[in-house]
């Protein structure tokens, strides 16, 4: 038998962004065989970088099916409209359906090459981040209430089996192949930790979504948290947070203190009071007029805001900017931290909260990372010998050094250094604000988006990265409202940047 023909599979490319937790794109208009095998080789080569090869047969399976229904959508929307029927009309689908397989598979590439002129397209999306795999299948045809019902039956039939043999059994439907593969999809994603939480199917901005999320194995979760407990005994000698900030901090807790006395209390350290100073004077806070003094700096942000710049400062002061990775994951931090500030001003201006900690917040969500550029290579080497001896995976080395899963190391630091809770959570779900707790959910959310518009003008996101908490509170129903946000906060950025 000849060898199938493949497509050549970038393996450099794909374990790269994979360990550094950037999704991988894939689209067709008519899914191809080749493009099939391709999809399925780079999703292959994708779970053996994470060190999660055990899914990899359940969800190139997986994989094949949803892409494949995703096809069979858009061709489903060809079909009808040439024969005049209404899809959303359940009489017109009953009596579509009748037909459609049979004329489909006799005239195939007429409605393959019609559904490529409409646009109809395919997309796949895979990721990983916080210990779960994500895969996303997309189309951009709407799945209509009827067929969501339908679909919806399926998988609370698949979840009544008790294995596949008693599906193959008991499963007879002529008019869509019995449903049988998407039943047996999900029988095989519960061997590896499928939950009904784990399937999600959703209409978002015109595309019908299929999102299948999973755990890592929990080996791999439990190595992680190995690795973050040993990193952090190994960096002990982590300086502690400067005692100048800690007394101001308590003053400022001290309900018998007033604004006078702080300001001071700071104006005695003069490298303080100035970076102060220049601090509430830049490009976020855009004070009407320059501030002068401690006084007028600490009036200005009030007792809470202060206390938010202190711990900014503090940071800064320890981790620095002595290398030029560290610079530039800097700059990439106030970035976010003007883009947090005004995306607050304009979508959470009733919530004084979100208000006072999203600038400082923004500016230390990446912390983690900076903290990996910091440790010495004595420690690393003891980080690794350490793993070795554990039987660790280098990979999760890997993956923590390139930034995957930065945030729970972050947020380890942040709670050393005795932060208060808004900025720990915000460094701990800024990839992930669905999962922080309700009361810090909006603020998780304003860190995620600026974080996500930073990486979307870089080339690095897509407006389908944004996660649906993001959308959902500041109200980006589409790709041309998130395009225009991040477009408006960059000129008001390069704007203040000339200034």
């Amino acid at each position: 038998m000849a060898e199938e023909k493949r497509l050549n599979v970038d393996s450099e490319k794909i374990k790269k962004a994979a360990l550094a937790g950037v999704p991988l794109s894939l689209t067709t208009y008519v899914l191809p065989h080749e493009m099939e095998l391709y999809m399925s080789d780079v999703l292959s080569c994708f779970l053996a970088s994470l060190g999660q090869t055990h899914m990899t047969d359940y969800l190139v399976y997986c994989l094949n099916e949803l892409a494949t229904n995703a096809k069979k959508a858009n061709t489903k929307r060809i079909y009808f409209l040439e024969k005049g029927l209404n899809i959303t009309d359940p009489a017109d689908y009953e009596l579509g359906m009748k037909t459609f397989k049979k004329d489909m598979l006799e005239n195939l590439p007429y409605y393959l090459e019609k559904q490529r002129e409409a646009g109809l397209y395919i997309k796949v999306i895979f990721s990983a981040r916080n210990h779960n795999i994500r895969l996303e299948v997309r189309n951009n045809s709407e799945l209509t209430l009827f067929e969501y019902k339908r679909i919806h039956d399926k998988i609370c039939r698949a979840h009544t089996y008790a294995d596949m043999n008693e599906a193959l059994d008991k499963i007879v439907d002529d008019t869509e192949g019995a449903g049988l593969g998407l039943i047996l999809m999900i029988l095989m994603l519960k061997k590896i930790g499928l939950t009904d939480e784990s399937y999600q199917i959703l209409v978002e901005n015109g595309e019908t979504v299929v999102r299948v999320e999973l755990p890592f194995l929990d080996k791999r979760s439990k190595e992680f948290e190995i690795v973050t407990k040993d990193l952090l005994y190994l960096i002990e000698d982590l300086p502690p947070f400067p005692e100048n900030i800690i007394e101001i901090n308590r003053l400022i807790a001290d309900p018998d203190s007033d604004m006078a006395e702080i300001a001071m209390f700071i104006n005695n350290d003069v490298a303080l009071a100035a970076d102060l100073i220049k601090m509430v004077n830049s490009a976020a806070f855009r004070p009407a007029t320059p501030i002068q003094n401690v006084y007028s700096a600490v009036k200005m942000v009030g007792l809470d805001g202060l206390r938010n710049l202190l711990f900014s400062l503090g940071t800064f002061k320890l981790l620095g900017e002595n290398t030029e990775e560290k610079r530039q994951m800097w700059v990439h931090a106030y970035k976010v931290a003007f883009f947090a500030h005004n995306i607050a001003c304009s979508y959470c201006s009733n919530d004084k909260a979100v208000m006072a900690d999203a600038y400082v917040c923004g500016l230390l969500h990446d912390i983690g990372k900076v903290i990996f550029t910091t440790t010495h290579n004595e420690a690393m080497r003891q980080l690794i010998m350490l793993t070795q001896q554990r039987n660790i995976s280098l990979q999760v080395i890997e993956q923590m050094v390139s930034g995957t899963n930065h945030e729970i190391l972050g947020a380890r630091i942040a709670e050393k250094w005795n932060f208060p809770e808004p900025i720990v959570v915000s460094i701990k779900y800024h990839h992930s604000p669905e999962e922080a707790p309700e009361e810090y959910k909006k603020l998780a959310a304003v860190i995620a988006l600026a974080d996500l518009i930073c990486g979307y003008l870089d080339g690095k996101y897509t407006f389908q990265n944004v996660p649906h908490v993001c959308k959902e509170t500041f109200s980006l129903n589409n790709e041309m409202q998130f395009r225009s946000l991040a477009e408006k906060l960059n000129m008001s950025f390069i704007r203040a940047e000339e200034k």
